[in-house]
């Protein structure tokens, strides 16, 4: 059985090196669906609650929610480093408070004090999806990610190859010490 959740992220991007409209920097409110598979936790009597699982991606996801999002190799990266250089606002600045966990990983290098996402391949959907699968597949079983974006939308289903420990008291996923993040309860 599957828990189903979805996320809003606000950014702005654009595709360096695309001929079209989507050339030009430009933003968009983009969707993302996640759909987690396990067995059914029987004091709980779900899957994973909807809301740990907003929580585990949003600690991670929220460096893409009113940030900028360039591909490495855009020509704007620097210019744009230099202007927060500049106003002193680089390395943050006490107003930036939605700042997730930073990352670095093949896909996608997040730089969470200036407000920043720095991807190998252009953001589409497709793009989008391979990042997030990449950030959350250790930390939750994803069956499947769906991510809308204006107009365009893609999917991909994946293959679980792992069961959670959950608490059986609230049904989050259980700590590497076998105790609940959440309610504290400890496996003996």
């Amino acid at each position: 059985m599957r828990s189903i959740t979805t996320l809003e992220l606000q950014y702005a991007h654009r595709f360096y090196g695309f001929q079209g409209e989507a050339m030009y920097l430009h933003g968009h409110t983009g969707i993302l669906t996640i759909e987690v598979e396990d067995d059914i936790t029987p004091m709980v009597n779900m899957v994973y609650p909807c809301n740990e699982i907003k929580k585990v991606a949003w600690d991670i996801l929220r460096n893409f929610d009113h940030a900028l999002v360039l591909r490495e190799d855009d020509p704007l990266l620097p210019a744009i480093l230099d202007v927060y250089d500049r106003q002193n606002i680089r390395l943050g600045h006490p107003l930036n408070t939605m700042k997730g966990e930073a990352f670095c990983t093949p896909l996608a290098v997040a730089y969470p004090n200036c407000r920043l996402v720095v991807t190998k391949e252009s953001m589409t959907v497709e793009g989008m999806i391979k990042i997030v699968y990449d950030l959350l597949k250790d930390k939750l079983p994803i069956a499947k990610l769906t991510f809308s974006s204006g107009v365009n939308m893609a999917s991909q289903c994946y293959e679980i190859h792992k069961h959670l420990d959950k608490c059986p008291v609230c049904g989050v996923a259980l700590g590497e010490n076998g105790k609940c993040p959440k309610c504290g309860w400890k496996k003996k």
